[in-house]
């Protein structure tokens, strides 16, 4: 077994994967950037070095700095978590070329044989497992969708070769749209996953999305641990995911498992990994494989009482599974809710800010995993997340209830999440019903009445009283890019971990009449409007990425543009002025 185990990630994952550690015996290293000084991640470690700034480029995506903080550390394995490098098949191949670390993950031949859209679904069809129709190689030009979508009738999808949880995918309705959606595509591919490389499928009108969770042993034993139920989703990306699923007949689960189990063992896979389906009409098709750990192991390790991360761990030290597949049993039923920073009021937009309270549920059947305190301020350069509530219950309908209990007990103020999201889904009929697709809550957005449902549930921030009683408080000190905590007599109550904290979301530029403004924190992406150009109420002036999204920023009016002041690349705040308009 492994002596130091660095993990390459923050958050909740980092969290998940060092208690693994504790449990197995292994000390453990975090890492983090600028921006992340004072979390929980990095307390929880027995160690912790810094990587770089905020940026996750210069930081949590520093290949070179994590292996060289590694090597420093003298740790023997590294365990990338999920995000960042986690499907990185080069970042992989370094670890696995570096003496005396171990990569925590598939080999780097087989992320890079799955991680590619295009190979694993050569690779899933010669395991005679169906796939959706469309290309196993990639597309170039508009010329070659335009043939493609005539072979297969529209809509279609463009999607990054290398892409997952919705990013660099584009759906497009007819010919006119294709230059546009390619260009887009392309462009998330190489900024999300380094890789522009981009192929077309079939677009299914009103699928369920299902995925199979596997784990592989180097000895050539694959299982697969049952499916997830992945069907609610915003902008392609989950917000609940469940297991099992509560509408495949026995006869479909098992045609999915063994299709799952039948294409890993095809690929050589080792280690935990995750085939994804989509299923309409009874009928199934292989979509995508996931070469890490998922967001939402946490419901199937509810239901088979197998620790996934605790087994990524083992049998990259070179232990063998222990189980046959007629040993895995499924136990109840288990639901995942993604707590995010973003308001589904406002078509899930991101909400970084400062929690100014956080209390979340606890008692029988319910799981927190997550990574931050009361005051932190949760930051716009990563993910959303900032926490998974799961509960467990021995049927889906009694986890659908004791999971309102839970909810009703989450006090989250300061900022907007997705907390009355789920409130209001776990009354929608068809949720209960098991009856959503993957379409079902872009249709929900699309009502007024859901809309008014959600600001209704939503709870005003909280500003608590400051004090001044003197304390005793433990304080970061950092020596030569590693962490060290000290105990400072005299601050104040309020001067916590969390007011150490330097993020700070302010209203940078208030803007002129007739200006447009950002209403988000967010890198530009890009800039959709001319100065002389006139543009029409509802057009996109440009595009910002916050917290892995993309989000257009329209005009609320029309009129000339007549200045434009940011460019493609640069940091905006909230607030801030984008364009002038006359």
């Amino acid at each position: 077994m492994f002596d130091k185990l660095l993990v390459a990630n923050r958050g909740e994952i980092a969290i998940r994967i060092m208690a693994a550690c504790e449990e197995l015996d292994i000390g453990t290293v975090a890492i983090y950037s600028d921006a992340d000084r004072e979390s929980e991640h990095v307390a929880y470690a027995d160690e912790a070095y810094r990587v770089g700034p905020p940026q996750a480029s210069e930081s949590y995506l520093d290949q070179e700095r994590i292996i060289e903080v590694s090597k420093e550390a003298q740790a023997d394995a590294i365990h990338p978590g999920y995000g960042f490098l986690a499907e990185n098949a080069e970042f992989a191949e370094q670890v696995e070329a570096t003496d005396g670390i171990k990569w925590i993950g598939p080999s780097s031949d087989a992320m890079q044989q799955l991680g590619s859209k295009t190979s694993a679904r050569e690779t899933m069809q010669a395991a005679d497992v169906p796939i959706v129709p469309g290309t196993t190689t990639s597309v170039d030009n508009p010329d070659e969708v335009v043939s493609i979508a005539e072979e297969y009738g529209y809509p279609i999808t463009i999607k990054a070769a290398g892409g997952g949880g919705g990013r660099g995918m584009q759906i497009v309705q007819d010919e006119y749209e294709i230059e546009d959606a390619l260009e887009t595509a392309k462009r998330e591919g190489e900024a999300y996953f380094d890789d522009a490389e981009v192929y077309v499928e079939k677009y299914l009108s009103d699928p369920k999305h299902i995925e199979v969770q596997i784990l592989a042993d180097e000895s050539g034993n694959v299982l697969h641990l049952g499916e997830r139920d992945c069907s609610l989703q915003r902008r392609h990306q989950k917000v609940i995911e469940e297991a099992p699923s509560p509408t495949l007949s026995q006869s479909l689960r098992k045609k999915i498992g063994n299709a799952a189990k039948r294409g890993m063992h095809k690929a050589g896979y080792t280690n935990a990994g995750t085939v994804e389906f989509l299923v309409e009409d009874g009928k199934f098709y292989f979509m995508e494989v996931n070469t890490r750990i998922q967001v939402e192991h946490t419901v199937t390790e509810e239901i088979t009482g197998i620790d996934i991360v605790k087994w990524q761990i083992r049998i990259a030290a070179g232990e063998t599974l222990p189980y046959d597949q007629s040993d895995i049993t499924f136990n109840g039923h288990a639901i995942q809710y993604r707590v995010n920073a973003e308001d589904p009021a406002s078509e899930f937009a991101p909400t970084p800010g400062k929690l100014e309270t956080y209390r979340p549920p606890s008692t029988i059947g319910v799981r927190i995993d997550h990574a931050v305190f009361e005051g932190q301020e949760v930051s716009g350069d990563y993910d959303s997340m900032i926490g998974k509530l799961i509960v467990e219950s021995s049927s889906r309908t009694e986890c659908i209830n004791r999971s309102k209990r839970a909810l009703r007990h989450f006090d989250i103020d300061g900022i907007q999440t997705t907390l009355p999201f789920h409130q209001y889904i776990l009354n929608d009929n068809t949720f209960r019903d098991g009856a959503h697709t993957t379409k079902y809550v872009d249709q929900l957005l699309k009502e007024d009445s859901f809309k008014k449902a959600i600001e209704n549930r939503s709870d005003a921030s909280v500003v608590k009283p400051e004090s001044d009683e003197p304390s005793m408080e433990t304080v970061s000190v950092e020596v030569d890019g590693e962490l060290f905590d000290v105990q400072v007599e005299g601050l104040s109550s309020n001067n916590t971990r969390a007011s150490q904290s330097t993020s700070e979301n302010p209203i940078a530029n208030k803007a002129d009449e007739g200006g447009i403004q950002a209403d988000m924190e967010g890198t530009v992406i890009s800039v959709d409007v001319e100065e002389g150009e006139h543009i029409d109420q509802g057009e996109t002036v440009c595009v910002l990425e916050a917290m892995k999204m993309e989000n257009e920023i329209t005009a609320n009016h029309g009129g000339i543009v007549s200045e434009i002041n940011v460019s493609e690349g640069d940091s905006v705040n909230m607030g801030e002025q984008l364009v002038q308009m006359r």
